[in-house]
């Protein structure tokens, strides 16, 4: 039954990770274009939680960590260089 809710879960992800690329895509600002980004790291690492349900190995876990990290420093900065337009002062 877990093998089942995984799979569509990931068909679920999947499609997500898809509508933020279109977001990505076709955003109509910098500012939506950020969020999608963001969204699409969420997702990833979501996937990589579930990649490890499906498979029972721990490396997926440690690489969504990562993922996590850098996807936050990636937006803050992002984000600040909106603002400013400059990330280093």
């Amino acid at each position: 039954m877990i093998e089942i809710a995984v799979l569509f879960t990931i068909s679920c992800v999947g499609l997500a990770m898809a509508l933020n690329l279109w977001r990505l895509a076709k955003g109509p600002t910098q500012a939506d274009r950020i969020l999608a980004l963001d969204t699409m790291t969420i997702n990833a690492i979501a996937l990589m939680v579930l990649m490890q349900i499906q498979q029972g190995s721990a490396v997926y876990f440690e690489a969504a960590l990562l993922l996590a990290m850098v996807g936050f420093v990636g937006t803050v900065a992002y984000c600040k260089f909106l603002l400013r337009g400059d990330i280093i002062e």
